[in-house]
């Protein structure tokens, strides 16, 4: 699975105006300059991130941006599709019901593909910014229960 920039970017912009509004609004530009994006990429992003309510604008001297909730409660996942960037892992276009190829028929690693996209959807679901901001996704992803180890316990038995 690829993540465009447009995702990656918004997250990337939202972690830094989660560590950095915390007493005032932040501005676009030093978002930009701290992160290295670009500012009229970022403003493109941030209307869309305003659009779904994530970010709040505050104009006049001083103003800038402030996130719409707490970091605890952005979710990763949503920031991520406020730029609509779909969560997937297939290469397969959107069909309907009877499949991605021409045939209607879906590929043979279809729903490995679709299956991978929902797991990192739900992953990406329960990180809040509060997560990578105190950098708990090391802990998070080590108490997952991992299926090579319960397959590797049910071969042993």
């Amino acid at each position: 699975m690829k993540l465009s920039t447009k995702g990656r970017y918004a997250v990337m912009a939202m972690v830094d105006l989660a560590r950095h509004a915390q007493t005032k609004p932040v501005s676009l530009s030093d978002i930009a300059t701290r992160q290295e994006i670009s500012l009229s990429y970022l403003e493109q992003l941030f209307a869309r991130l305003r659009r779904a309510e994530l970010v709040k604008s505050v104009r006049g001297p001083g103003g800038g941006y402030r996130l719409a909730r707490t970091s605890m409660e952005t979710r990763v996942s949503e920031i991520i599709l406020a730029v609509d960037e779909p969560i997937k892992a297939t290469r397969c276009t959107e069909m309907g019901a009877t499949g991605c190829r021409a045939d209607r028929s879906k590929c043979l690693t279809h729903d490995l593909w679709e299956e991978l996209g929902n797991q990192i959807h739900v992953f990406l679901s329960s990180v809040s910014l509060h997560d990578v901001l105190e950098r708990k996704l090391t802990t998070r992803i080590l108490e997952a229960p991992s299926a090579a180890n319960s397959d590797s316990m049910a071969a042993a038995s």
